[in-house]
């Protein structure tokens, strides 16, 4: 059972796709390697043609906690305000949202593609906007399962877990971090990667490091080969 997708599959998941819409949503989510909310929020105003780029904006909301009597910050543990010294009975919770932009290049082909779609009325008004995908977030997951049980792809497992699970649109994300790793992963190559994926931690880029590795295995096998000479 295997952990990620591989290149040729997700191109089987893409000629799977009946309409232009759905291999325009499975070609960003594997080519741009983004989160499927990023994807489903990129607008017309977002592609930059002539550049080849798209920005992507990353919402995250955060909820930031406070004394009720001094209003001074607190942590989920506290149980007495550290500025006034008052016990605690009740936080006051407030919801703090934080935007992130960043910057991707885009393979031509894709642009060519996002560029077909557009021309013939895609893309869709929505509170001043023209956004690309006039999808939730469980349509989109709708849409890959079905283009994958279409293309006859198999189960895979997260590899933190061992459980088996369908392919999501996650998984195009997981599959482009492997290839990115399989291709380059010295330093650069993974600080680049972190970039472009929107990870604040080079921690969590590394975990495709260790799912795309075949550095352990061949570790091991050169533990043995030629025999134990110390056995």
């Amino acid at each position: 059972m295997k952990a990620y997708l591989e290149p040729d599959e997700v191109e089987k998941l893409e000629r799977a796709a009946d309409f232009l819409r759905d291999k325009l949503l499975i070609r960003l989510l594997w080519r741009l390697g983004c989160r499927v909310s990023e994807v489903l929020g990129i607008t017309v105003d977002n592609i930059d043609f002539k550049q080849g780029t798209i920005t992507i904006e990353h919402l995250k909301a955060r909820i930031k906690l406070s004394c009720p009597s001094c209003g001074a910050g607190l942590g989920k543990s506290h149980k007495f305000c550290p500025v006034c010294g008052l016990k605690v009975e009740k936080a006051v919770a407030q919801e703090k949202e934080h935007h992130r932009y960043r910057c991707l290049p885009v393979d031509k082909d894709t642009l060519d593609l996002l560029k077909e779609y557009i021309k013939r009325g895609g893309a869709v008004s929505r509170n001043g906007k023209k956004i690309v995908f006039n999808l939730t977030r469980h349509r989109a997951w709708q849409i890959i399962r079905k283009c994958s049980d279409i293309a006859g792809l198999p189960q895979v497992v997260n590899a933190e877990s061992g459980k088996e699970h369908g392919v999501s649109p996650h998984k195009l994300r997981d599959a482009f971090a492997v290839h990115a790793v399989k291709l380059d992963d010295s330093g650069d190559g993974l600080r680049l990667l972190q970039e472009h994926l929107g990870h604040q931690s080079i921690v969590t880029t590394m975990k495709y490091r260790k799912v795309s590795g075949e550095e352990q295995k061949e570790w091991y096998d050169k533990l043995w080969q030629g025999g134990n000479k110390n056995g």
